[in-house]
């Protein structure tokens, strides 16, 4: 998909208002990552990664870390039933395993498995390196990756947004239940305008 993205921009701030630097910064990134990512043609898919984003990362369009201070971060410690399952084995791997990137991964167990998933490793490993998922590029195929294979939940992309029509509600799922579901869904219908008035050619 091609995206006009000045038009884009004009449409956004049409809607929300005036952006920083670091919002239109993370914004072009992610529009020029969805232009080249050929898993992604539904212009629907598409928005509500954007709305996602918009809401998992405080209207930055930057990949966050969990907030918290260190001791917050005990729960995922290993011995403790989070940990367990989250797959944190060695002490300390709750803290160096918190959330990252667009949409949080959290837990050696999903760093692991969404990095040999990505195929990513030296440099690039996502346990080795897990601030890797910082990376806007890396967090972003991870974001991709598992919206639409159903890495976080088990739920994905295709079974709410598809031929039968865009259940931008329930597609909630995909990454928390219902959490903010009716303000994730405004965001995305925004978002399919936005972007449907953007595709170039």
């Amino acid at each position: 998909m091609k995206l006009t993205h000045t038009t884009f921009f004009n449409g956004y701030r049409n809607i929300y208002g005036k952006l920083n630097q670091t919002q239109v910064s993370g914004l072009d990134n992610l529009l020029t990552a969805i232009e080249l990512d050929a898993d992604v043609s539904d212009l629907r898919w598409a928005a509500y990664m954007l709305a996602t984003v918009k809401h998992e990362c405080a209207d930055t369009y930057q990949p966050i870390t969990e907030r918290g201070a260190k001791s917050y971060f005990n729960k995922y410690e290993t011995g403790t039933a989070l940990g367990k399952q989250l797959g944190n084995t060695v002490k300390g791997d709750g803290y160096l395993y918190r959330g990252r990137g667009f949409v949080q991964i959290t837990g050696r167990a999903n760093y692991q498995s969404l990095g040999t998933k990505l195929g990513l490793s030296g440099d690039e490993d996502l346990v080795l390196h897990p601030d890797n998922a910082l990376q806007p590029q890396i967090a972003y195929r991870i974001l991709s990756y598992g919206m639409r294979n159903g890495s976080f939940t088990g739920k994905k992309l295709a079974d709410y947004v598809n031929a039968k029509g865009a259940d931008y509600k329930q597609a909630r799922r995909i990454i928390n239940g219902l959490d903010k579901a009716d303000l994730i869904q405004g965001y995305a219908t925004n978002f399919e305008a936005v972007l449907t008035s953007s595709l170039a050619g």
